[in-house]
């Protein structure tokens, strides 16, 4: 039985989350026809500028993404203190690039004279619209029903393009995280479609080394701000060229005609979250197969199990075997 949001989701507890959409039928509605020979590949570009056109609208901050021929990874940090921080007129223009709103809320937007009355009702509009804006689930039906939308009118059909909810998985500590985005990352070459990360189309880690070529990091993405000090800028606590080499260096190991291994010098992230190469290389091949709801930890999954009022959570005893020095 599909469990409730709130049971996968807690703030408390962690702003980062991995998603997972698969389209229903699993087979050409993003990729190739193997049938006929059509492509739909180009629907792959449609999900990631969606995507990418929602992290600056809603207080939701895209860390990593691949978007595959049948379904889509995005790793997530909720800025709830961003969306409370909003004043009631940035609130209601974020949500009108979205949606039409109401009809107070269009006239507050003209700057329109609003009676009391129309004011504490628009208020308590806005109290929604705000929750919604650093909400996932919003986020996700936002992406998901555009795409359903555009790719049913492109087929003349109508039904259901994706399956049912999408999958959420809470990332509890910096280990879950880096392990998750690397996963990602590396969705391409493990399904054989690319080679390297950086020809890896319509992904994250393509945009990231792009980027890192001219000196900068993708505007659209949650940056790099290395390692941990005072006054940390919002961002996450790696450095950018550790994390690239990180992605590559594990996809050479991934490869099936070579065992290999990490070496330690070519990869110092590891050794400052406590992994060794082994522990690595599970986590970025096998994440979703070992973890359901959450992933972290053993302490921090007790943490999120008491939050989150589970009776129990699946892949404990793989957090204490492969998470229990991180």
């Amino acid at each position: 039985m599909p469990q409730s949001r709130k049971t996968q989701i807690s703030l408390i507890d962690t702003p980062y989350y991995h998603c997972v959409s698969r389209c229903v039928r699993r087979s050409f509605l993003c990729g190739e026809d193997k049938f006929t020979g059509q492509s739909y590949d180009h629907r792959r570009g449609w999900v990631e500028a969606r995507l990418l056109f929602l992290s600056s609208v809603f207080a939701i901050d895209v860390c990593a993404y691949a978007v595959m021929s049948n379904h889509t990874h995005v790793v997530v940090c909720v800025d709830k203190d961003l969306a409370d921080g909003w004043s009631m007129k940035e609130v209601v223009r974020r949500w009108h690039r979205l949606y039409q709103g109401t009809l107070l809320s269009q006239k507050y937007q003209k700057e329109e004279q609003l009676s009391i009355s129309e004011m504490l009702s628009l208020e308590e509009t806005v109290t929604i619209y705000r929750q919604r804006l650093y909400d996932i689930s919003w986020l996700m039906r936002n992406l998901n029903e555009h795409i359903a939308r555009e790719a049913n009118k492109e087929d003349g059909c109508t039904g259901r393009f994706w399956e049912g909810r999408f999958k959420s998985q809470a990332l509890l500590d910096e280990s879950a995280v880096l392990a998750c985005m690397a996963y990602v990352d590396l969705n391409p070459i493990r399904a054989k479609m690319e080679t390297t990360p950086e020809t890896s189309k319509h992904t994250s880690i393509q945009q990231r080394i792009h980027s890192l070529i001219k000196g900068a990091q993708p505007k659209k993405l949650m940056r790099f701000v290395g390692n941990h000090r005072q006054n940390m800028p919002k961002g996450i606590a790696y450095s950018l060229i550790d994390y690239c080499e990180l992605v590559d260096c594990t996809g050479r190991c991934i490869r099936e005609d070579k065992a290999g291994y990490i070496e330690q010098h070519h990869s110092p992230i590891l050794t400052r979250l406590g992994l060794d190469s082994e522990q690595w290389l599970t986590l970025t091949t096998e994440f979703e197969q070992h973890f359901h709801t959450a992933v972290g930890s053993e302490h921090m999954l007790q943490q999120f199990k008491h939050h989150t009022d589970h009776q129990r959570i699946r892949g404990m005893a793989k957090a204490r075997e492969l998470l229990q020095h991180a």
